[in-house]
């Protein structure tokens, strides 16, 4: 549940890049009789027609607002092979209908497909595309950056970690963020536009609190229970996660150094770590909230990690270790109030 809440204000945060860019779309003539969209890593919880729906929403308002036919949408939802997509097709009945009681005869059709398939290569046919969309998902690395073996029981970079380790996961993520460019901008039409939403971090700094202090947590929580017999430090020493926050100066030079795409848009937000926890005025909290908070910053990083540590650790130590967590993150929200920083930016293919 609050993954989802996480993720729904990442969605509703770019709705107006969304805006700004179809109303570029209708401006430029770029789509006529059918606009196809994709949504890149759609995950399959509640939140992913969401998307769809939100731009058939403006597409049809701004069609209004021009005296123009509603056109056709295909919308194409990606994600990794294991995704499930059985359960976002079971939506697929609910949606149609609501579609045509909320907009008539005067909207549609809607066509909706799955592409599966890594978004660090090709997915769809040359000059395709008219409109793509991708929410909490580039931050994802392909693989794990080369020469991590220094950073001895840190599972992610950290302010322990030699400069090698925030070299080599700057680097990784350069080369996927300008792959991933690269290969949208050989599907996406021209003046075509993609909207991104990526958790990033606040400052150069790559060992900043909205960077790595829960991750820091994480391994933390690890090496407690290693001392408890409950895991293997050896297990710990080749466990790493496979994710980088950027900075908005590595994004924007990325995007500058790959050439395909001109930068129209671009903004930060911030979530406190607990989704649920709207003061922003407060600098840290008291032990009460502090313990409220830091039980529901466990849950959305168990919703996140726990794939992830239960394939390299096994089920068995989940419990337990999301429990230290909620420990250390209470503490250090006892002290200081920290937030999730996340990057907005729309572009246009050139």
């Amino acid at each position: 549940m609050f993954l989802f809440y996480l993720k729904e204000t990442g969605i509703r945060n770019a709705v107006p890049f969304l805006k700004e860019s179809i109303k570029q779309l209708a401006n430029y003539d770029v789509y006529k009789d059918c606009m196809t969209i994709a949504d890149l890593g759609c995950s399959s919880g509640p939140n992913t027609l969401l998307v769809a729906s939100n731009i058939i929403d403006i597409v049809h308002d701004v069609c209004q607002e021009n005296k123009n036919k509603v056109p056709q949408f295909q919308v194409c939802l990606n994600d990794l092979f294991g995704n499930d997509f059985n359960t976002l097709f079971k939506l697929l009945p609910n949606f149609y209908a609501k579609l045509k009681k909320d907009k008539g005869e005067g909207v549609g059709p809607c066509f909706i497909s799955a592409v599966p398939g890594s978004f660090y290569g090709r997915l769809f046919p040359d000059q395709s595309l008219h409109l793509v969309h991708c929410a909490n998902s580039n931050h994802w690395i392909s693989q794990m950056p080369q020469g991590l073996e220094s950073n001895g029981l840190n599972i992610y970079m950290a302010k322990t970690s030699p400069s090698n380790i925030y070299q080599a996961y700057g680097k990784q993520f350069h080369t996927d963020f300008t792959k991933f460019l690269k290969m949208r901008s050989e599907e996406v039409v021209h003046g075509g536009s993609m909207v991104l939403t990526f958790p990033g971090r606040s400052i150069e700094d790559p060992t900043s609190d909205d960077g790595c202090a829960l991750l820091g947590f994480l391994g933390k929580s690890l090496v407690d229970i290693s001392k408890e017999g409950l895991v293997r430090v050896s297990d710990i020493l080749s466990f790493n996660i496979p994710k980088y926050m950027p900075c908005e100066n590595e994004v924007r030079n990325a995007i500058e150094y790959e050439g395909s795409f001109s930068i129209t848009n671009m903004r930060n937000y911030k979530v406190n770590w607990d989704p649920h926890d709207t003061d922003y005025t407060s600098m840290n909290d008291s032990n009460e909230l502090s313990q409220i908070h830091g039980k529901n910053t466990a849950k959305v990083m168990r919703a996140v990690y726990e794939p992830l540590l239960a394939s390299h650790f096994g089920n068995s130590i989940i419990d337990v270790l999301f429990k230290k967590i909620e420990t250390y993150v209470a503490e250090h929200l006892s002290k200081k109030k920290t937030s999730h920083f996340f990057i907005n930016i729309s572009m246009t293919k050139k």
